[in-house]
């Protein structure tokens, strides 16, 4: 299949088009998504100016048709416009679809195309299923047979053991065989054609000399009952006397684990709230130990985790969600372990239905999960492994250890578009959307081969409020956090897209956004302020962009790109997070497959404010700075006693500055 502006292609073996479907108007992008109802729906999204948002046309689904699907209506069932039915002398199955009403059994197909033998045949009959329907496979194969009447057709299915009907078509003396499975049947009124289509099923009816040996076998039927009835007694009995004992056993293990978290609740000495809670949740774990939720990924017991991460004796990471440990899977494959700290109030159903969520979540630009562990208190994930760690240990200088391996240009502008191709998956392509709350070099992850993959997407729920900083309804990490966070504006995808545009300055750059060091001068005139977001812009507004790159690379970088991936980052910094755009966009944008947007610098007054916080207040933030930018937020209009109170509250643990929190960190 290819995909491109002007339509979908689909090509044969030999390279050629076989069928070709265009697509008008031309659009830049287009997602092609196969969905569980297994229909092909390509969406299209139109390129629009800065101000508005980009908007997904959906341009072409096929089948058009629900009654063009495999099962539609069950096997044997038959669509109509009215919705789904059985045929003629057909009733509904207990098992879904439909079986024929006299009893006779749909014959069975051996699946392979040998000869059925001649008893076999004779014990074969056929069913109608009347005049005018068809069978949703005959509109995309060719006839088996052609030319011939409807009793060669017979014939040739009777010949065939893995067929299990066929259907001919009188006008067109066309046979065709229905076999190794049945579908749905279309009424004569939803698909093409007349009336001349006939239809018959196979099927299977008992002999006379089986109904004469059942006259013989009911006579010695009570004979088998008595012999049989103790011995069916006897295995009742042992059946009930094993799940006793096997459930007697279970209460006491569940005993003894409640007495053993009673006990950790004392040490810990929780409060009487917290006990009540921890107690509650316990009882709720002990209930659910069988929990079985569709979609979850394998199920680790701790013991299990202890043996492949070697009693947790390698730490590869750490981070707002728990620690990371390196592991191996009996099968040698390499996973890293994550141990989720502090997952508030949640009870083991509702992390298994969340887990349940993410691990089903597929694409190459999103870390697999491979497993999980809920025992008790006791959550951990089971992530695959990526041996290059995350970006920040190859892109940042380290503070001990030497410098990390330097990331040529090519190689940044890669993780860029990975990385963005994950988010736009999370943002748009899922059944769930997700909006991962803490995008950051730390959560993206390097793997040889140049695999580029999002990790920790859809753990924000997991956590307790306590865990998301100092402000309880925030998620993410201090210098990364978009400025809606600190009003009651709604948290939607674009904010995700503003902590990306902090991420791809730093990519260009090679270090943090807010250095410590004194190697804040780029070049583009901005020597008074090492804080990078606003010497990007004001390198934007002078029109010199390759001054802005890291100077480790020595200028061996691709001018027209940095000039591209910092529009894009400073795009993506607007302040109103309606003129950012989505992340769909960032990626034909960054992959050259749409028109670069144009930043607007009135919508970015807030990187001066910041960098100005900077260069007054230092490495710690704070000062005058904080009050101009809590006055930004508020405007001329705001409450200024109430400005007043966060400058005086400087001191207590649950206060942080706008600097610390949008800002450089």
């Amino acid at each position: 299949m290819f995909v491109n502006g002007t339509g979908v292609y689909l090509l044969g073996e030999d390279g050629g088009v076989v069928i070709q479907v265009t697509l008008l108007p031309y659009a830049a992008l287009r997602i092609v998504k196969l969905g569980s109802d297994g229909k092909l729906r390509v969406s299209s999204f139109a390129s629009s100016n800065a101000s508005s948002a980009p908007t997904d046309n959906g341009a072409f689904e096929a089948p058009s048709g629900g009654c063009e699907l495999p099962l539609t209506c069950g096997a044997l069932g038959l669509c109509t416009p009215r919705g789904c039915t059985c045929p003629p002398l057909f009733a509904a199955s207990q098992d879904g679809g439909c079986a024929p009403s006299d009893g006779s059994v749909v014959a069975s197909s051996c699946n392979n195309g040998s000869s059925s033998s001649s008893s076999a045949g004779e014990r074969v009959a056929y069913a109608s299923l009347g005049n005018g329907v068809a069978y949703y496979a005959n509109k995309f194969a060719a006839p088996d047979l052609a030319g011939q009447n409807i009793s060669s057709c017979q014939a040739l299915c009777s010949g065939n053991c893995s067929c299990l009907g066929y259907f001919y078509v009188d006008s067109s003396l066309s046979c065709y065989l229905v076999q190794h499975q049945l579908g749905s049947f279309i009424s004569a009124n939803v698909s093409t054609g007349g009336s001349d289509k006939l239809g018959y099923i196979k099927v299977q009816r008992s002999s006379e000399s089986s109904q004469g040996s059942s006259s013989s076998k009911s006579s010695n039927s009570s004979t088998l009952v008595a012999i049989l009835l103790p011995t069916v007694v006897a295995f009742v009995l042992i059946v009930v006397v094993t799940a006793v004992v096997i459930n007697s056993w279970r209460k006491e293990k569940q005993k003894r684990r409640r007495a053993n978290d009673r006990d950790m609740q004392l040490r810990r000495q929780r409060s009487p709230s917290d006990s009540t809670r921890l107690v509650r949740d316990i009882h709720d774990d002990d209930d659910d130990d069988d929990i079985v939720i569709p979609g979850l990924p394998t199920r680790f017991t701790h013991e299990e985790i202890e043996d492949m991460t070697n009693s947790f004796r390698i730490k590869i990471g750490a981070g707002g969600f728990g620690a990371v440990y390196k592991g191996q899977l009996p099968d040698g494959s390499l996973v890293a372990v994550k141990k989720i700290e502090g997952v508030g109030t949640q009870g083991k159903r509702e992390f298994c239905t969340e887990i349940a969520v993410i691990g089903n979540i597929h694409h190459v630009n999103l870390v697999r999960l491979r497993g999980f562990c809920a025992e008790g208190q006791r959550r951990l994930l089971v992530y695959e492994y990526m041996n290059r760690g995350s970006l920040d240990r190859s892109l940042f200088l380290r503070p001990t250890g030497g410098p990390p391996p330097l990331l040529e240009w090519k190689e940044r502008v890669d993780v860029a578009v990975g990385a963005a191709r994950g988010l736009a998956y999370l943002h748009f392509g899922c059944d769930h959307r997700i909006i991962h709350c803490d995008v950051k070099p730390e959560n993206i992850l390097l793997a040889d081969g140049g695999l580029v993959k999002i990790a920790d997407f859809g753990l924000a729920k997991l956590l307790t409020p306590e865990q998301s900083g100092l402000f309880t309804t925030m998620r993410g990490t201090r210098g990364y956090l978009a400025p809606e966070w600190l009003s009651n504006a709604p948290i939607t995808d674009r904010t995700d897209v503003y902590s990306f545009g902090m991420v791809l300055l730093e990519l260009v750059r090679g270090r943090k956004n807010r250095s410590s060091s004194s190697g804040g001068t780029t070049g583009s005139g901005s020597s008074k302020s090492d804080y990078f977001p606003l010497a990007a812009l004001e390198g934007y507004e002078a029109g010199r962009f390759a001054e802005l790159a890291d100077p480790r690379l020595e200028g061996k970088v691709v001018a027209k790109e940095v000039e591209r991936v910092v529009k894009v980052a400073l795009c993506c910094l607007h302040e109103d997070p309606h003129l950012r755009p989505s992340m769909a966009v960032v990626v034909g944008m960054l992959e050259g497959t749409m028109d670069l947007w144009e930043p607007r610098v009135e919508s970015l007054g807030f990187l001066r404010l910041y960098g100005r916080g900077c260069a007054g207040s230092g490495a710690g933030g704070g000062g005058s700075s904080d009050i101009n930018l809590i006055n930004h937020q508020m405007g001329s209009g705001g409450d200024r006693s109430g400005m007043t109170t966060l400058t005086t509250m400087s001191g207590w643990p649950s206060y942080m500055s706008s600097t610390q929190l949008s800002g450089p960190r």
